[in-house]
């Protein structure tokens, strides 16, 4: 079930059980988690993109493993708010992986995470080659804590 608003998604997901973000990149798909509480997004790791049917299925079993209740994906917006090519295949993804799973998606304005996720490992002095190897799946992490962020304004 593709939810358009956190408001909605808000109320499709049950208490108590964490939630996905994913930074969908053309070449990788970044992957962040929440603990059970939604407090926090902590960076889980990066998959190469191959086929969809192949990375639906690594996605899958890390949702299994981890009992995720919701999947937040961000949405690469322009800088003017308007959607994209890029956009349009984040919610072409969204649709085909809804026909695999009941876990409720929903998407988040992904606008400036992975520059925000750059100065943070710049500020951490991350070496070129590590910043390349993670920084997909902490831009995920930048995307989860927006969504978690808007979860306990809204109480939920």
């Amino acid at each position: 079930m593709i939810l358009q608003t956190v408001d909605e998604f808000a109320g499709a997901i049950p208490p108590f059980r964490a939630i996905c973000g994913l930074d969908l990149g053309t070449v990788t798909i970044g992957v962040a988690v929440s603990d059970g509480m939604r407090q926090v997004a902590t960076p889980l790791e990066t998959i190469k993109r191959k086929k969809f049917g192949v990375d639906a299925e690594k996605l899958l079993a890390i949702l299994a493993k981890r009992d995720i209740a919701g999947i937040v994906l961000g949405l690469p917006l322009n800088m003017d708010g308007t959607e994209g090519p890029r956009a349009q295949s984040t919610r072409s993804f969204a649709r085909n992986l809804e026909k695999l799973t009941d876990i409720p998606i929903t998407f988040w304005d992904e606008r400036l995470s992975t520059v925000a996720a750059e100065r943070a490992l710049l500020e951490a002095d991350t070496s070129r080659k590590r910043r390349d190897e993670v920084i997909d799946h902490v831009a995920a992490g930048y995307i989860l804590q927006g969504v978690l962020d808007r979860l306990r304004h809204l109480g939920a």
